[in-house]
């Protein structure tokens, strides 16, 4: 198994990978990522790389060094000898594996290999022969039946509402599951996840005899659906929207899993905010599938709450550190907020469902915002460490690590987040583009070929693009068999004035930034229409050439005043990436005692390295902004403050921390008041 591992870092090789499109009941339709083919050698071509030949396979080692398999191995095997508690950190530890069969599993829809196959299909093995005779799988109760995990009860789902996470791991079981029969076609997860599935809907449910519970972690509801869709068997929908109907009707009613009203009457934001994120994504699923409108309204009210009131300028969610927890409206701490990784992850997943029933551009501007940011801060670029918290604002000492300090760690004892995003920068490729009915939506730029139905008929085209770091995107027609189609291109907020679709951030400065768009060199004949795109409608040729280009110039933004941590303090963003000031960039300069002028000074350079001090050691470069007339606050050994006018050097804030634990900010003074300790 050992050797098995270490070969998934070289085992990976590139082929084109077939279409498989799902109906979710949208109106738009996501094109799924094994249609679009990201190009090596790019910015997301590199992260997907890193995930095939760091994460994953550190993943998987995780898995054996960590016990993760021996948890199966034990549950084959029952015993009243075993004291789970020695052994098992946490009720989901499964999840680990799950999650990581789905992340290799996207990449070989993308990437096949044989080898990977078989090292998976060997892990099954031992996933299934823990596996109950009536479908039950949950090792943490199943190793000691008569003493499981502290967190699991005495009995089947007895506090599943709370602890247990026993339906949490079906849906990352289920989730998985799917993926790896679509890279497959081998039905063999697929068939355990199903019993699994099987045994939940004969023991929980509305009816007498039935457990009337609800999932404490939110999200299989997304993967339940998800199953139907695949299946084609109803119960699974059914037991999804169950799992959704009766919350906030059981006996536990708590606000920190949602559960504290029933869905369709709640309309803000709180709680444990990844179980919220995969709750809503879920509610939106089963309104697609269902058409019930009551989701839809409810959904509608959060996602406003969320961009309008609790939406970090990075993308993150998640204020409090304590619950992992949405705060209250305008409540955005920046050195203590938390930012989940997983939290930004389920941000993705919601922004792009909602996007799927309005088809509106600022659902793609805020999930373009959570992914450059949010989400990718909290891998490091080679792959190799991670951040579970991820705030916006850093002394070296934030003590929500074991290290006490900020520094990317290698793992986690709760490893939910680096598991997460192994799973989740491999589907990269299916947010990129969108169908509906002779429309297609170019929503996210990366270099790419693609092969997209539109109208029934087959599209192929190649995008190329140096984006985030220049706003030169080129489309290529490379087949089309339809002709005939509408090309609808996102011409991101960032571009046109708004930082994101509510008042919680504005542009504070005077830079005009603009578009164009020319098709064969030509001015596109099209509009910008209300959805935030650029229609152009056409009889298309092989051979056709559509440019974009987006003024990108760094910009000044402001919070609403109402948010109290971020008042006389500006942030920095070029495009669509927030930038930092880090101590690493600025001798050690404590990055709280920078004055910004009202007019910064900006000039912008490619190509400036970063040192990494991760597993890897290798170097990698950033488009870096300096701003050449800030301040320094210096306090002489007489107590007297002076100020003096510094060179700020700004990176993106995805890239900080690799080069250890030290001062970093996102918001910075531009008033006396702002200016920190």
């Amino acid at each position: 198994m050992r050797k098995c591992i270490i070969s998934m870092a070289i085992a990976l090789t590139a082929c084109n990978a077939t279409a498989q499109n799902n109906d979710y009941g949208y109106p738009h339709t996501p094109v799924a990522f094994t249609s679009v083919k990201i190009a090596p050698n790019t910015f997301w071509g590199d992260r997907i790389k890193a995930a095939r030949e760091v994460t994953i396979p550190l993943a998987f080692s995780k898995c054996e060094t960590e016990g993760r398999y021996s948890n199966f191995v034990k549950a084959a095997h029952p015993s009243d000898d075993y004291d789970v508690r020695t052994f098992m950190s946490f009720s989901f530890d499964d999840t680990d594996v799950y999650k990581t069969i789905e992340g290799a599993s996207y990449l070989l829809q993308t990437y096949p290999d044989k080898r990977i196959e078989q090292y998976i299909d060997s892990v099954l093995d031992i996933v299934a022969a823990a596996q109950e005779k009536d479908g039950y799988l949950y090792t943490a109760r199943t190793i000691n039946p008569k003493k499981p995990h502290p967190w699991a009860g005495k009995q089947r789902w007895e506090v599943v509402e709370n602890l247990s996470h026993e339906l949490y791991n079906l849906g990352h079981m289920a989730d998985a599951a799917c993926a790896h029969y679509q890279a497959t076609g081998n039905t063999k997860f697929l068939d355990i996840a199903k019993r699994y599935a099987d045994c939940v809907i004969r023991e929980v449910g509305p009816n007498d005899g039935q457990a009337h519970v609800v999932p404490g972690h939110q999200i299989a509801e997304m993967a339940l659906a998800r199953m139907y869709v695949l299946t084609g068997d109803k119960r699974y929908l059914d037991e999804a929207k169950f799992f959704l109907d009766m919350r906030g009707k059981t006996k536990h009613k708590n606000a920190y899993s949602q559960s504290h009203k029933p869905v369709t009457e709640q309309d803000e934001a709180v709680g444990h905010a990844v179980r919220a994120g995969y709750m809503y994504a879920g509610m939106a699923d089963v309104a697609a599938l269902t058409g019930d409108s009551s989701y839809i309204k409810a959904i509608d009210r959060i996602c406003d709450n969320i961009i309008g009131k609790k939406y970090y300028i990075t993308g993150g969610v998640g204020a409090r550190h304590s619950g992992e927890a949405f705060g209250s409206n305008y409540e955005l701490p920046n050195l203590t907020a938390y930012n989940e990784t997983c939290a930004a992850i389920s941000m993705v997943y919601l922004f792009q469902r909602m996007f799927l029933f309005r088809g509106e551009s600022k659902y793609i501007d805020c999930l373009e915002r959570t992914l450059y940011n949010g989400v990718i801060s909290g891998m490091s670029v080679d792959g190799g460490r991670f951040f579970y918290p991820n705030p916006l604002s850093s002394d070296g000492k934030y003590a929500f690590n074991a290290d006490n300090n900020t520094t990317r760690q290698p793992w986690f004892g709760c490893a939910c987040c680096p598991s997460n995003i192994s799973r989740f920068i491999p589907s990269l490729p299916g947010y990129v583009y969108a169908v509906k009915d002779n429309s297609l939506y170019v929503n996210l730029f990366a270099a790419n070929t693609a092969t997209i139905r539109v109208a029934g008929k087959d599209v192929t085209l190649k995008q190329e693009t140096r984006y985030p770091w220049d706003g030169d995107i080129a489309i290529s027609i490379l087949k089309n068999k339809g002709k005939d189609f509408t090309m609808k291109v996102r011409i991101p907020g960032w571009v046109r004035g708004q930082v994101v679709p509510s008042d919680l951030y504005s542009y504070a400065d005077d830079v005009k930034t603009g578009y164009s768009i020319t098709v064969n060199g030509k001015k596109a004949d099209g509009n910008l229409t209300p959805d935030g795109y650029l229609s152009i409608g056409r009889h298309w040729k092989k051979g056709d050439i559509v440019r974009v280009h987006f003024d990108m110039k760094p910009r000044i933004v402001t919070a609403n005043a109402k948010v109290t941590d971020d008042r006389g303090k500006i942030a920095v963003e070029r495009g669509p990436l927030v930038y930092c000031a880090e101590a690493a960039d600025n001798n050690g300069l404590n990055t709280r005692h920078v004055l910004l002028s009202r007019r910064p000074q900006f000039s912008v350079t490619e190509g400036h390295r970063i040192a990494n001090t991760g597993n890897s050691g290798r170097e990698f470069s950033v488009t870096k902004i300096t701003i050449d007339n800030a301040q320094a606050a210096v306090i002489a050994g007489d107590g007297t403050l002076t100020s003096q006018t510094i060179s700020l050097t700004l990176i993106p804030y995805y890239a900080w921390n690799h080069r250890g634990a030290g001062y970093m900010d996102v918001w910075m003074a531009n008033t006396i008041d702002g200016m920190g300790e």
